[in-house]
This record gives C-alpha cells, structure tokens and sequence, in this order.
C-alpha cells in the first residue's frame, strides 16, 4: 500500500496478500481438513522470524511443530493453510533492536504477513486466562477468539486506534521528540484515542496536551498497522493558527516547527540526517505524512 501521491516506499505492514478465510475460522472441520502436510507454520524465535538473504519468511510444515503448540490460522495462500505458533511469553515492553532490524529487511508483503502474525500470537501469549473470573483460555474459531473455561466468556484480539499527526502553519510543520529518540531525531505527535473520543476530537487533544497548540480542520490521510504491541496509526493532518508552543516535558523532550526547506534537506540527506534533523524512517508512517506534505 503507497500513499497516493507520494514516491515513498510502501508502508510497512500494510498489503498482506494472505486471504483471512472467516468462513474457515468458524467451520472446526474445515479448519482441521487443512491441518495437513500442505499446510505452512511460521519459524518464529519467540516474536522474532526467521527468514532467508533474500528477506523472505521461513516456514515450517505441521509435522515440525511439537503437538501441544497453540496454532494461530492466518489464512490461505497459495492454496495452503498459513499458521502461526503462539510463544511462551508475549511482549513485555517495546520493540527490541532486533526488531527495527527485521522491519527493514524483510520483504513488504512478508512483513505484512509477520506483522499481523506478531500483533496475534503475542495477544494470544497474554491472555491465557480470563479477565473475567481468572480462568484458564483457549483459543476458538482459529485463534480469532479465546473462551473461558471457567464462566464462559469470550474474548477477541484487541487493536488499540492510535493518532500520528501533522500540524501545519504558514508552510511549517509541527514535530516533536519523545526522550527515547536519539538526538536530532524529530517526528509526528502521537496519542491513544480515548474512551468517548471521535478520531479529530483525539487529535485536537493530543496536540494541546502536548505542544499547547489548538487546530482545525483536521483530516484523515492514511493508516498503518504497527505491531509494538498491537496498533492501528491513524495519520492525519491539521491547522493551527497559533504557533505559540507550551510544551509537555513529561511526554516530550522538545517540539518545534520546521520549515518546508528544512522537511526537504532532512529527506535528502536519508539516513544520515542534517545538522537540524534526521527525517523518519521509511517503515514509519510519520515519514509517509511528512513526503506527503512535501509532495503536494
């Protein structure tokens, strides 16, 4: 999936081509038929893949996989079952080196398949017991739901909506800096999207909590999953007619505004930056909005 509009590169895991099969989810004995030597299970080392020189996904076949292993039904491709195996432990803070390694070395459609297989094993290795009453789970309908042995409740893999925006004025944008960034490394605002809240409500409010700034006329551009542990980033964009900051220091270290020449040198000089910035990466969407902006 590319921003229209835009030369940069797809956006990281976006454009799966695995078929998700919901009418196989729900059919126990259609689900079990596919459960064959055809079928596929991805290598995975914990919530790492495993994957050859060319950046493609490793697969295991069933007969590889020890038989107490919780499989997670992807979907069908290439006319074969796709799984997943559910690991010991799910995530326990943010994405590890490691796994900034993979997002730029694996295949784009392979990283869409990985992407969304991470986001699932990794709820399913968290919720292994009820929210509810505290007991035991297992998984149903292919891995897209866990029952309740205890009261009987169910429960379904969670996406948690994430707004990333632009804020522009007179021809600057509005970037900021969270104290994990390395130095000179600039990037969207970002916030959760709240109980009772519509996605321009968030926005506005994530914007004013943390650079002080109030916009209008906020609009959607496009979406990214993002697994870390499972998101979705709704990119957008908005006007502010003030630019006085007020800046949150317990959410970011700094925000200011950059001009369209600056945008524009920081993107040219890739990953090695300028003295001011280092442009976001390709696998962010922040990098899609900001070539977007520069591209209009």
């Amino acid at each position: 999936m590319h921003l229209p509009g835009t030369a940069a590169p797809p956006i990281a895991f976006a454009g799966s081509p695995i078929d998700r099969a919901d009418h196989i989810r729900v059919d126990p004995a259609a689900l079990g038929n596919l459960m064959n030597w055809r079928a596929r299970v991805m290598n995975l080392d914990g919530l790492l893949p495993e994957f050859d020189e060319q950046g493609r996904l490793l697969w295991h076949t069933i007969a590889d996989v020890p038989e107490d292993t919780e499989l997670v039904f992807l979907g069908m491709m290439d006319d074969k079952a796709h799984f997943a195996p559910v690991p010991a432990e799910g995530a326990s803070g943010p994405a590890m080196p490691r796994a900034w390694q993979v997002m730029q070395m694996l295949q784009p459609e392979d990283l869409a398949i990985y992407g969304g297989a991470r986001s699932l094993v990794d709820w399913h290795a968290r919720h292994r017991f009820c929210a509810n009453c505290g007991a035991p789970t297992k998984p149903a309908k292919g891995g897209w739901q866990r029952n309740c042995e205890g009261c009987g409740a169910q429960h379904f893999p969670r996406t948690d909506p994430v707004t990333i925006m632009l804020v522009e004025h007179e021809d600057k944008l509005l970037l900021g800096r969270q104290p994990r960034f390395p130095p000179r490394m600039y990037s969207a605002l970002a916030g959760f999207v709240e109980p009772g809240e519509t996605i321009e409500e968030a926005v506005a409010r994530e914007i004013h909590e943390e650079a002080g700034v109030r916009v209008r006329d906020v609009r959607y551009i496009a979406s990214q999953p993002w697994p870390f542990p499972s998101q979705l980033m709704i990119g957008c964009t908005s006007v502010a007619d003030d630019p006085e900051l007020t800046i949150d220091e317990t959410e970011l270290d700094d925000a200011r505004w950059f001009t369209r020449a600056e945008l524009e040198e920081a993107r040219a000089a890739g990953e090695h930056g300028t003295d001011l910035l280092y442009f976001p990466r390709p696998f962010a969407i922040a990098h899609h909005l900001i070539a977007w902006w520069l591209d209009r």
